[in-house]
């Protein structure tokens, strides 16, 4: 009689653990699902971490976003590392891209995009290593997902035959699994 208890607990347990599994990866379709049609499935996001401020100045709830965006950027940030104009290229999005400089510069468009980056990889020679990676997500007024990765990076460049230090704090907006535009703010690093 203990033998079949037994046997009975470790099957109900098994059975319940294989549900568990089932339910989270559902969750996690459900995720890149909302995110690949950039739509929010209703139970994909469940922590509240802060808010976007509108236009009009409402506060919209700020969620914990899917880490896939998170591993979107990682490749974004290798291909920059490997000077792989063609993957960088391929990550943006197909229409309206993007990309706002330290220096007040705004790129538009991946080709305007890659020629500036053509220059600056051969005249600095950036190479990123990264710090950290946030992502973050919210639906705006009309049920978009909008998905952000916050990411810290220091960055060493070349600038007039004298290496140079710089930290980066990179906001980059994912849209249907592509960069679609992306903010730079930085600071040079002082060794004392």
């Amino acid at each position: 009689m203990k033998k079949l208890f037994t046997l009975l607990l470790v099957a109900t347990l098994l059975v319940a653990c294989n549900d568990t599994k089932k339910s989270n990866g559902e969750a996690h379709a459900a995720m890149i699902e909302a995110s690949i049609n950039g739509k929010l499935a209703k139970d994909a996001v469940t922590k509240e971490i802060g808010f976007e401020i509108s236009d009009d100045g409402s506060k919209i709830p700020l969620y914990a976003g899917d880490l896939s965006v998170v591993s979107l950027w990682e490749a974004y940030v290798k291909a920059h590392n490997e000077r792989d104009l063609e993957t960088i290229a391929a990550l943006n999005a197909e229409k309206d891209f993007m990309a706002y400089a330290p220096n007040g510069e705004v790129i538009t468009g991946t080709q305007a995009h890659q020629e500036f980056l053509a220059t600056w990889f051969t005249e600095s020679n950036p190479s990123w290593t990264t710090k950290y990676l946030i992502s973050n997500q919210f639906t705006d007024k009309d049920g978009n997902l909008n998905q952000w990765v916050t990411s810290g990076h220091e960055v060493t460049l070349t600038v007039a035959g004298e290496e140079v230090k710089i930290n980066q704090v990179h906001d980059a907006l994912i849209v249907k699994g592509r960069i679609q535009k992306f903010y730079i703010n930085e600071r040079v690093v002082i060794e004392q």
